[in-house]
């Protein structure tokens, strides 16, 4: 609801796909530049801790832009700064909850684990956007932050309920100088994450930009409103449900998984971008959603399996940074693209440069052959 309420405040406020594009860079611009130090704390403290600490520091920026749009004060510069300070916490908050997820679970079921957290955020991507959009319409932006921010209570709660003996905490890192370039060289020596992640980079910085294309499409494409726009979010994440309820009952992930996933996506971005009307991308964005899913699940889920415990919140950094720290630069391009060329035209490159990525990973899986993660 807070994304949904934001890109449309922005919108209204500048009428720019520009500025849109740059509210999602600011949301990530963080994880580009702390991420690998969240990555770090992650892997030297306690991660229920962590995170604890980061749900309470990321319900302020919320509660700080409904004052501002309850009291009409709001302006653009206003936006920026509180997106990027609940970027700056979610810097931390990322790549732990990334690491966390097999120490609650395990190895045998991480991919279970994150396909069904994949359920989770995506139905909270149905309802969330289907209901800011009816709450804009009736009351303005104001009250979808409000709620977020009284959201975070609930999670502060289930952390703070969890007994740790049940846990499966990695070994605690030692402070010492050159653990992030340590990390960065353990990754380029290891294909099983080197050659995902590399996948990942190109992805997300050209095709996972939908944060930014879909209001774009809804008012500009099909002259829609919140509503539209709101349509459009909640069809992609039922389909994203539907995938990550498929991929929930993998055990195992394969290179042939990542590289299809990411050709689907490929395809479906492209029959997305030559959609002749609204019903045809309502139906496209289905499949789509699933296809999204499916490649983030299972490049998370293969980093995660590969990785040395010790490793693993620096590796689930890079992650972050690849998969979320590459929007400060795929999101004013592809909005500078919309603008200037439309909509479409920025999906049609994230189209393409999604089937180009898949064809490259699959080449160098091929001359990797790595014995864990097989073509």
């Amino acid at each position: 609801m807070q994304i949904v309420a934001e890109m449309w405040l922005v919108l209204r406020l500048t009428d720019s796909g520009v500025a849109v594009g740059a509210t999602s860079a600011l949301q990530f611009a963080p994880i580009l530049l702390f991420g690998a130090f969240g990555g770090l704390l992650a892997d030297r403290f306690s991660k229920r801790r962590l995170l604890i600490a980061t749900q309470v520091a990321m319900a302020l920026p919320a509660l700080a832009l409904w004052a501002l749009t309850a009291s009409g004060g709001i302006e653009l510069w206003m936006v920026f700064a509180l997106v990027f300070a609940r970027g700056t916490v979610n810097a931390l908050d990322n790549p732990t909850r990334q690491s966390f997820v097999i120490e609650m679970v395990g190895a045998e079921r991480v991919m279970n684990a994150v396909s069904l957290s994949s359920v989770i955020v995506h139905s909270a991507r149905i309802v969330g956007p289907a209901l800011a959009g009816l709450v804009i319409a009736i009351w303005g932006v104001e009250p979808c932050f409000l709620l977020n921010a009284i959201t975070f209570l609930a999670m502060i709660v289930a952390l703070a309920r969890m007994d740790p003996a049940e846990l499966r905490p990695a070994p605690r890192s030692e402070r010492q100088p050159g653990a992030l370039r340590a990390a960065l060289r353990y990754v380029r020596r290891t294909p099983e994450l080197s050659i995902p992640l590399g996948l990942m980079a190109v992805v997300g910085t050209l095709t996972l930009n939908f944060q930014v294309l879909l209001p774009l499409m809804a008012r500009f494409t099909f002259d829609g409103g919140p509503s539209s726009y709101s349509t459009l979010v909640s069809v992609m994440g039922a389909g994203a449900v539907a995938g990550a309820l498929v991929a929930g009952t993998r055990t195992q992930v394969s290179a042939r998984l990542m590289v299809g996933a990411s050709a689907w996506l490929g395809a479906l971005t492209l029959a997305l971008a030559a959609a002749p009307g609204y019903a045809f991308a309502v139906a496209a964005l289905v499949p789509l959603g699933a296809a999204t899913v499916t490649f983030a699940a299972s490049i998370n889920s293969a980093l995660q399996v590969h990785v040395e415990p010790e490793m693993r919140g620096r590796v689930m950094a890079l992650y972050s940074i690849v998969f979320l720290g590459s929007t400060p630069i795929g999101g004013p391009l592809v909005g500078w693209l919309a603008q200037t060329a439309g909509p479409r035209a920025s999906l049609a490159l994230g189209g393409v440069a999604a089937l180009l990525a898949g064809l490259a990973a699959r080449s160098a899986f091929a001359r990797a052959r790595p014995a864990t993660v097989s073509p």
